[in-house]
């Protein structure tokens, strides 16, 4: 179980490496705010639940496992709540006229 946990933690830091990666190389506000929000989200669920396998099952799991629920709702929805408030402050969108 040890290994599973390990395999599935390094997972979820490669998802918040290639996060990092999208937030340092993508173009504009919006295509940020997409990858920094999928890949963190399922990121931090994945740490969470090899956190939760490498523990066993006891009351630390169990609060382990409630943080996970509440980074799965709030998260994603916190991300769309910022990419509104951006759209609606007219902050531009990429195009291929702003690379020239």
């Amino acid at each position: 179980m040890q290994i599973v946990s390990i395999i599935i933690i390094v997972l979820g830091t490669f998802f918040f490496l290639t996060g990092t990666l999208g937030l340092l190389r993508f173009p504009d506000f919006y295509t940020r705010m997409h990858a920094t929000g999928k890949a963190d989200t399922l990121g931090s669920l994945l740490i969470l639940i090899g956190l939760a396998l490498y523990h066993g099952f006891t009351l630390g799991t169990a609060k382990i496992i409630l943080i996970a629920v509440f980074i799965f709702l709030t998260s994603p929805t916190a991300t769309h709540s910022i990419a509104k408030a951006a759209l609606k402050n007219k902050v531009p969108m990429w195009t291929k006229e702003n690379d020239k």
